[in-house]
């Protein structure tokens, strides 16, 4: 379990993916994204959903993304952040606001 002060420590928000690159240095399949998350900035984040995402879908879509994560080196790229998705028997879907909000608005 989880404590709610625990919880309370990671800092989610609404992003939006301004840039999806191709990462061709990396083993799997994956994307280089730039995702705006508002005053906090654009992040670079890497994303293993290039088998279920095209690029042209990605683009201008809003996201929801862990602002707080301790950045990761992913085949020579410097990931910031991490975007979140629910899976269900092999089905991956990235999670989204059901409202168009402004990119950096914090999740609670």
């Amino acid at each position: 379990m989880v404590s709610i002060q625990e919880f309370s420590n990671i800092d989610i928000r609404v992003g939006r993916i301004v840039d999806v690159q191709d990462h061709e240095k990396a083993r799997k399949p994956i994307y280089k994204m730039r995702v705006d998350l508002g005053e906090l900035g654009v992040r670079d984040i890497a994303a293993g959903i290039k088998e279920v995402y095209t690029k042209e879908e990605l683009l201008d879509r809003l996201v929801v993304v862990v602002a707080n994560l301790e950045p990761k080196e992913i085949a020579g790229f410097m990931s910031q952040g991490m975007l979140l998705a629910a899976e269900d028997e092999g089905s991956i879907s990235l999670l989204k606001p059901d409202k168009d909000l402004a990119p950096g608005a914090k999740v609670h």
